[in-house]
């Protein structure tokens, strides 16, 4: 169980086209695609730099849990993703020593990947995903 890269930083918007227009257009940044999340309830735009990547979150109906975050913070910076190796183990032990998640197991994300939030509670105030790539077998 370890960290190996921060995988991504997500910044949430109710109009991704703006960010689309400063990042390809204006700074030059590739778009890697756009990728749904029923389960969350949101449309991802990923943009590579650097060994990470820039997320955009779109909510995808009035329901999805990203309106209410929107709704009180308005569009910015959502959370901070880790990708990590053995995600089951990392999660028994955050668990054991009093971390708080935001579900109580991993679920499907974009990628194909399992991910889970540290409670903003728990990490000063800042949403962490922890993310595990699934294996192709």
């Amino acid at each position: 169980m370890k960290i190996i890269k921060i995988d991504h930083v997500a910044i949430a918007t109710h109009n991704p086209s703006g960010f689309q227009e400063l990042f390809e257009k204006l700074m030059g940044i590739p778009f890697d695609g756009v990728e749904t999340v029923p389960n969350e309830g949101v449309n991802t735009y990923f943009y590579p730099v650097g060994g990470t990547s820039v997320e955009l979150l779109e909510p995808l109906n009035a329901d999805a849990g990203l309106v209410k975050f929107l709704q009180k913070r308005g569009a910015g910076l959502h959370h901070i993703a880790m990708l990590v190796e053995g995600l089951d183990d990392m999660v028994a032990r955050l668990k054991q020593s009093g971390v708080q998640f935001t579900s109580e197991t991993p679920t499907k994300g974009a990628h194909g990947k399992r991910i889970i939030f540290i409670h903003p509670k728990s990490a000063g105030g800042v949403l962490i995903e922890l993310s595990e790539q699934q294996s192709d077998a």
